[in-house]
């Protein structure tokens, strides 16, 4: 049996590991101006950064995604004998509910959709662990088990440089007050349950970095292999540096850097450093 691996450009895995483990990837689409682009594919990373510094307008996503996943499915079909559908949080995008109305579409084949409750390389890494599965012949039923096994394990936090761009997004809600004192400090954010919290905040970059570190040792567990990426908005140097004090500090098995992505960036700005991380 061989299992076809799909998710969505959020997921931000970087290319090399793509192709490794033949990943294919539905791209969200991006509204900027009044021209559509594909996430990844019109509209790379570094290019939306640039402009998104400059841009008085804010781009927005489409839920227009449901060809996209039709695409893949019929591209792979005849060559394998399931497809497992892994897309960002339902909380984050339309990118679940679209998969599985292509799936209803297809309904003569097997594939399952599995809602990973997260985005960027938190959703990227359980993508992987689904996708080690099936390259090593795994079944649809476990390669879907090794999906939602991952899930709990997997953490992810960031900070950034301000809240702007999330508050206009409506991607995060606190009281009036609060929101005033947390857009004048670099706020520590990460994801429970498929929903963004504030987690802390720092008066500057390097406390900030200094801040993930000490989220990162109490989410480690030693006792597993460890696994880790570098999430950075457009800052691949400070991103080179974080990883550099992670390997300094941790055995990890797995230390990756993962650009994060427009659709992301939307919400977060650019300037943006983080971590996800796992152990086995």
């Amino acid at each position: 049996m061989s299992i076809a691996i799909v998710t969505d450009s959020v997921a931000c895995v970087p290319e090399n590991l793509l192709q490794k483990y033949n990943i294919h990837v539905a791209p969200v689409h991006i509204i900027w101006d009044k021209v559509q682009y594909r996430d990844g594919v019109d509209l790379k990373a570094s290019e939306f950064y640039a402009r998104l510094r400059k841009s008085k307008t804010l781009p927005t996503t489409s839920s227009a995604m449901q060809g996209e996943f039709m695409q893949i499915y019929e591209e792979v079909r005849s060559k394998v004998d399931g497809i497992v559908v892994m897309p960002l949080s339902g909380g984050f995008g339309a990118a679940c509910s679209t998969a599985n109305m292509a799936r209803e579409a297809m309904s003569d084949f097997p594939i399952e959709v599995v809602d990973t409750r997260t985005v960027m390389m938190a959703q990227g890494f359980i993508v992987l662990e689904a996708a080690k599965v099936a390259a090593g012949g795994g079944s649809m039923k476990e390669v879907v088990k090794a999906a939602r096994d991952a899930m709990p394990r997997v953490h992810i936090f960031w900070f950034m440089d301000t809240l702007e761009y999330m508050r206009r997004g409506g991607r995060i809600s606190l009281p009036k007050a609060l929101l005033a004192s947390w857009m004048r400090v670099k706020p520590i954010v990460g994801i429970k349950d498929g929903v963004i919290e504030p987690m802390t905040r720092a008066n500057s970059r390097s406390r900030a970095v200094d801040k993930l570190f000490e989220i990162m040792e109490q989410r480690v567990d030693s006792t597993g292999k460890l696994h880790v990426a570098v999430i950075h908005g457009d800052v691949p140097e400070e991103a080179k540096k974080l990883a550099e004090r992670v390997a300094a500090n941790f055995n990890c098995t797995e230390l990756i850097a993962s650009e994060i992505t427009p659709v992301i960036g939307i919400h977060i700005g650019p300037g943006a450093l983080g971590l996800c991380l796992y152990n086995e």
